[in-house]
């Protein structure tokens, strides 16, 4: 199974959090949840509900290479919990989030893709340790 959907607009960087709450704690809290509540809006369109354990994968489009991108990719906070809030993801937690991948493109826009997919149990043999 995979939930693909895109996010047409630039999400607040970690900076800009920062930024906030340290003019308020009240403005940090507010610019978090009115960002939540513009991802929620596009989440209205997306059907499908997470059963199981999950890769996410996100493609970050910025139109600039001014924004670093630890600060960036950041914002996957205010995605993974407006995707709990949706009801599309049962919870952000290590049982439903195997593994998390970004990949950055420059000068074409500001959006983010996401990328939900099926994490299958046979991954799981990949990534085990042997013991020597």
């Amino acid at each position: 199974m995979q939930i693909k959907f895109e996010i047409p607009f630039r999400l607040p960087s970690l900076n800009d959090l920062i930024h906030a709450t340290n003019r308020n704690r009240f403005v940090g809290a507010r610019l978090k949840k009115n960002t939540e509540n513009d991802i929620l809006w596009v989440l209205k369109n997306v059907h499908q509900k997470v059963d199981g354990p999950i890769t996410a994968k996100f493609i970050w489009y910025e139109q600039t290479k001014k924004r670093d991108k630890d600060n960036v990719c950041s914002a996957k906070k205010y995605i993974f919990d407006a995707l709990q809030t949706s009801g599309i993801l049962p919870n952000d937690n290590n049982k439903y989030i195997m593994d998390i991948s970004d990949s950055f493109v420059y000068n074409q826009g500001n959006k983010v893709i996401v990328i939900l997919e099926t994490f299958y149990t046979e991954n799981l043999k990949k990534l085990e340790v042997i013991p020597k």
